[in-house]
């Protein structure tokens, strides 16, 4: 379970959303919505515990949060399987099988990243929320640089997560096929004016 409790959240100072409430149970996905610069990715990095809220509060357990942003966040200098490796080893799980089948990267397991398309990148860097081990994804933007192929690929990945208890909050503009809850982050536009003083970054 992840809840969301009367949050408010701000971006260079300024005050984007507030009053933000919604819980996503085990097994379910919340899809953000809203226009480009609404605030669904400061949102979405307050959740993650990237920089902290104004106010309010995100009740989720321990060490339980994944997240995926615009970066791939793969190094260029490992190979596929040294990249999948690396983030199994930072989050204590072990195997990186079903994470190279799931996203179709067992052709490319011994590629640099470096040498691989966009639409590869991707895809490793999705892989990685496999051997993440973690209950909740908060997912910024997933399908950019995405076939149509590998959309559905990355959709049954999560319908799969979802069926094994996971979550997902998801900001995206495309019709993923899941069962989930919508979103619109445009009603909780903030009203407040710039703060003084209010040090949002922790990463």
């Amino acid at each position: 379970m992840l809840d969301v409790k009367d949050l408010s959240v701000a971006r260079g100072g300024v005050p984007v959303l507030e009053g933000l409430s919604f819980s996503v149970p085990a097994g379910q996905a919340l899809i953000l919505r809203g226009p480009n610069g609404s605030g669904k990715t400061t949102l979405l990095r307050t959740i993650a515990g990237l920089q902290p809220a104004l106010s309010g509060q995100v009740e989720a357990e321990a060490d339980s949060i994944a997240y995926a942003a615009h970066s791939d966040g793969v190094k260029g200098n490992l190979t596929v399987t040294e990249n999948l490796r690396f983030w199994a080893d930072v989050f204590g799980t072990k195997g990186i099988e079903h994470a190279l089948q799931q996203f179709d990267l067992e052709s490319l397991f011994d590629r640099p990243a470096h040498a691989l398309s966009a639409g590869q990148k991707r895809r490793l860097g999705l892989a990685r929320l496999v051997v993440t081990g973690r209950k909740n994804w908060i997912l910024d933007e997933p399908t950019v640089s995405l076939d149509t192929a590998s959309v559905q690929m990355f959709a049954d990945t999560v319908r799969g997560h979802l069926a094994e208890g996971g979550s997902a909050v998801i900001a995206t503009h495309i019709d993923l096929g899941l069962d989930g809850t919508n979103f619109d982050v445009t009603p909780y536009k903030a009203t407040q004016k710039k703060l003084v003083g209010f040090d949002e970054g922790f990463l």
